[in-house]
């Protein structure tokens, strides 16, 4: 059987090189799974070293054996633990849904480990080899069937709202793990659990964390993302330039010139495609060209800010303002003649330490109750929707995928209802963003 170990053990050596060596994001998902790789590779070494010892009860410290039995079984209950952990962030990105069991099962691993601990251990000596039996080791098979549990109300639960790959992957590491255990009680001496957690790994690794299909889903999301940004309205540019065609033919003056200029300013800018994260200031240069030109479109538009002085270089996905601010005003406040203001804001997060909540808000018509049910659904499920190229939601998928595919999934986009009419978008962002 050790020889078992010893083969598990390389195996996950190996692909714990080639994850650990591939530039990733590091998403909770992702550092959720790097622990577990870790957790399993240790799990494996102890695994082996009681395999020896308790077959060699006679010549091993009992000490020893004991000492390794408790880290060995302990280390289990660990891993099915992050297991379950693992899962439930998967099936909270997929659904947006809060993890409401993580207390439940943090709790459960603190108790399951005090038993590991320090509950008496017993052996069962028979001719077919040796094996810890009794509470101590019927602890882990308890936890199993404990965490289990909870994955199973996860999956079924959300079955509906999970990808089918997703689905199937979580559906399949839950089956090897029940009939691993099962095999393993019925005969206990064949000592297989560490097979059955490395076999979990390799399930999840193949399919979902496989660094040459994170690498390929990255660049297709990024040569979209790039696509998606490219796209300019024409008739901002027709509809402005009609209105700089007047001013001319009435006046021939100053204002002319700066509302060229600020036009020149503005595509200028909003072609800046050669990085994917730029600073705050430039962002909001970007949508000062554009608030002007459409408040001299529009004489009883207006737009004010209020900026934290000390976020200015903080790096923020490029091209996330403007399509939010042009949201506000062709679904918000065109309705009223575009009369009303946009106020944009930029500040610390009080509720999420680390992070800016950018957010602009209008005193537009808000959002009628069809029409919020579908932006709700569109930002839960981005990561399902194609990127489009037309219709009224561009801007705000657009931005969702870009937050979300820049800066983690942690982060995103959101809207809330103003007391006196119109709504507010928040963007969720952290204040440490590395340049793409």
């Amino acid at each position: 059987m050790l020889r078992m170990e010893i083969g598990l053990w390389f195996v996950l050596a190996i692909i714990a090189i080639v994850y650990f060596s591939a530039p990733r994001k590091q998403t909770l998902l992702h550092q959720t799974f790097s622990i577990i790789l870790i957790a399993v590779l240790v799990h494996l070494v102890f695994d082996g070293v009681t395999v020896y010892t308790v077959n060699h009860l006679d010549t091993v410290p009992a000490l020893l054996n004991e000492l390794v039995h408790r880290i060995f079984l302990g280390s289990m209950v660990l891993i099915e633990y992050l297991f379950y952990r693992y899962i439930a962030i998967l099936v909270e990105e997929e659904t947006g849904k809060p993890r409401k069991f993580d207390m439940v099962a943090g709790v459960y691993l603190l108790v399951a480990e005090a038993g590991e601990m320090f509950l008496p251990i017993h052996y069962a000596i028979t001719v077919k080899g040796n094996y810890s039996d009794g509470i101590h080791a019927n602890v882990c098979y308890i936890s199993m069937a404990f965490y289990l549990i909870l994955c199973a109300w996860l999956l079924f639960g959300n079955w509906k709202q999970i990808d089918m790959k997703k689905k199937m992957v979580i559906g399949a590491a839950m089956i090897i793990e029940i009939c691993v255990s099962v095999l393993q009680a019925i005969n206990p001496t064949w000592l297989i659990s560490g097979m059955g957690l490395t076999m979990m790994t390799l399930a999840f690794y193949l399919t979902l964390e496989n660094p040459d299909i994170l690498r390929a889903e990255l660049t297709e999301q990024k040569m979209s993302m790039l696509y998606l940004k490219s796209q300019v309205n024409p008739h901002f540019l027709y509809n402005t330039l009609d209105t700089i065609r007047i001013q001319a033919q009435l006046n021939d003056d100053k204002p002319v010139a700066d509302l060229l200029m600020r036009l020149v300013d503005f595509f200028r800018l909003s072609v800046k495609v050669d990085r994917q994260m730029v600073a705050l200031d430039d962002e909001l240069e970007l949508l000062e060209a554009y608030m002007e030109l459409m408040c001299y479109r529009y004489p009883e538009l207006s737009c004010s800010y209020d900026i934290d002085p000390n976020l200015g270089g903080v790096l923020v996905p490029n091209f996330i303002l403007q399509p939010i601010v042009e949201n506000s005003l062709l679904h918000g406040l065109k309705n009223k003649g575009y009369r009303g203001s946009i106020y944009i804001s930029a500040k610390r997060s009080s509720e999420h330490p680390g992070c800016m909540e950018l957010s602009v808000a209008d005193t537009g018509t808000g959002f009628s109750e069809e029409t919020r049910e579908k932006i709700e659904t569109l930002l839960v499920k981005y990561n399902k929707q194609p990127p489009k190229l037309e219709g009224n939601s561009i801007g705000v998928l657009n931005v969702q995928k870009r937050i979300k595919l820049l800066c983690g999934t942690e982060y995103g986009l959101s809207y809330t209802d103003n007391v006196k009419g119109g709504v507010t978008a928040h963007m969720l962002l952290p204040l440490d963003s590395k340049d793409k």
